[in-house]
């Protein structure tokens, strides 16, 4: 089907399989949030009439059984018996075209289930969490633009991370950080394509000064995603402000660079070459980091206090040097590898430092702070420490202390104030993979598995997950699906099933190129608990 020609059909079909059943169907048509009430009225069509629906842009017809005006809404009733189908398809399409021909229904499932079948077919999921790591590759697809490359985080807004909280926002657009991590994980199940259609992506939402560069975009590489509030939606459980767009938008958070630079250069060691515009790309970005990278920032968690040296961030810093330097040394690409690798070894230098509680012999969230935070275990994703390194174990012996809460992590403790937000929240399900993650890479393999094996007991009937979960409710929490959410429960799974074979090269980590030096000041102390 052509681009221009594309509308958006939602289908519900009704299949008789005995007796014989009496259904009322309703519907009442909104746009622009419940805000813009459309014109609506009867079409005709051959074999029938459709209900049109148009405010604005937005456009909407009704096929099915014919539908009668009942107040503000419009409802049918009809009878369906043994043998019987009956189709109900609701198409959007950009009011100043004309209305879309009907869609052969049976022809358009049957195409969309081969191809996402045939989709499916060309991963080969870890044993024994083949199904859930299925489902999550599925979801990370689904949650992709077909047309941009675009990834968004999350298909929803405004659902609350706690029950009547304020912690609600809109997910509904691409972060750098979430797209990269997803892009890892689908070439790591040998999706090239969609490495290449993100990479496109990247290169024109982002092309321009570097020092433009933002942590999100919108799906087509938007850069103004302004939030406002809906007052009048009182959102899922009454919990409120419901909210459009993200502020965060206009956040300085050096991990990007990271997780980027990190993900291009997995696409390197795959096998994607380099365009003429992405290698550029990548030494323009460095060459801003170079300058800019000691100041604070608001860290992966996006927060609305005062600005921080997270180290998540310093590390993710050391990464994105650690991958310009590699591009040089094993792709030979041009740049200062040794500009580069100084950058990298003053990070690190600097992490270790002033990142480093020697007392507790733990990471610490920031830099002056004491508590810890859940994103400190992609340290060794990104081989800035090997799995069983001493403060390594150290740090996840006080991110087990801290962080657990009945059984799941928690990101970090909100009622430490460094957020800046009122409320708290639930255990958040990415943290938890994480840690599954280093628990495989680190020889706890059973412990891997008991906590993965909780994990993937959580998800709902469809095998989808939220953000975070509440245990004591039972209930998934934020928005869903959670793009973060299953791609880390995909490299949770593939860390145990490499860990089970005894191939530890195979885990989900890309190494970085300082693994020498990191031995030689690995102190010789166990850690503390």
């Amino acid at each position: 089907m052509p681009l221009h020609d594309r509308a958006a059909n939602v289908v519900r079909r009704v299949r008789g399989l005995s007796g014989r059943v009496r259904f009322q169907e309703a519907i009442r048509v909104r746009f622009d949030y419940g805000e813009a009430m459309p014109w609506v009225r009867q079409v005709p069509e051959r074999g029938g009439n459709a209900l049109l629906a148009i405010a604005g842009p937005d456009a909407v017809l009704v096929r099915g059984p014919r539908l009668k005006a009942n107040g503000l809404r419009h409802t049918a009733e009809f009878e369906v018996g043994e043998g019987d189908t009956v189709d109900m398809v609701l198409t959007w399409y950009p009011s100043y075209r004309e209305p879309p021909i009907p869609i052969d229904v049976d022809r358009e499932l049957h195409r969309t289930v081969a191809w996402w079948e045939d989709w499916a077919l060309r991963s080969q999921p870890p044993s024994p969490y083949d199904e859930q790591v299925q489902r999550s590759l599925l979801v990370l697809r689904a949650l992709t633009h077909e047309d941009t490359g675009g990834i968004v985080a999350a298909a929803t807004t405004s659902l609350p991370e706690e029950a009547g909280g304020v912690r609600n926002w809109d997910y509904r657009y691409v972060w750098l950080r979430d797209a990269a991590l997803t892009i890892g994980v689908l070439m790591t199940h040998g999706y090239r394509e969609e490495a290449e259609e993100w990479r496109g992506w990247l290169l024109r939402s982002i092309a321009g000064d570097p020092a433009d560069v933002q942590i999100m975009y919108g799906i087509g590489g938007e850069r103004r995603l302004a939030e406002y509030e809906l007052p009048a939606l009182s959102g899922y459980g009454g919990a409120a402000p419901v909210r459009v767009g993200n502020a965060a938008y206009l956040q300085r958070q050096w991990d990007i660079f990271g997780e980027v630079m990190v993900a291009l250069h997995g696409a390197r060691e795959a096998g994607l070459k380099e365009t003429r515009a992405s290698w550029p790309l990548q030494a323009a970005l460095l060459g801003f980091l170079e300058k800019n990278w000691q100041q604070p920032d608001r860290g992966i968690w996006e927060i609305r206090g005062e600005e921080k040296h997270f180290v998540h961030s310093r590390a993710m810093v050391w990464a994105a040097f650690d991958r310009g330097a590699r591009g040089v040394r094993d792709f030979g690409l041009p740049g200062d590898a040794d500009k580069w690798e100084a950058l990298r070894d003053q990070v690190r230098a600097e992490i270790l430092e002033q990142g480093f509680d020697e007392k507790r012999n733990t990471f610490v969230q920031h830099y002056g702070g004491t508590g810890v935070d859940a994103s400190l275990l992609q340290l060794t994703q990104i081989g800035f420490l090997e799995p069983d390194d001493p403060r390594m174990l150290g740090t996840v012996a006080a991110i087990e202390e801290d962080l657990m809460q009945d059984g799941l992590l928690l990101r970090y403790r909100t009622e430490s104030g460094v957020d800046g937000l009122e409320g708290g929240e639930h255990p958040f399900l990415a943290c938890s993979f994480w840690l599954v993650e280093q628990y495989a890479a680190s020889g706890r393999v059973a412990d891997a598995r008991k906590l993965m094996d909780r994990l993937t007991s959580l998800v709902n009937d469809l095998g989808l997950l939220s953000e975070e979960y509440d245990v004591g409710a039972g209930l998934q929490m934020g928005n869903t699906p959670q793009a973060l959410s299953h791609l880390t429960l995909v490299r949770a799974a593939d860390a145990i099933a490499a860990a089970e074979r005894g191939h530890e090269d195979e885990l989900p980590l890309v190494r970085g190129e300082s693994e020498g030096r990191q031995n030689e000041d690995k102190p010789e102390s166990r850690p503390a608990g």
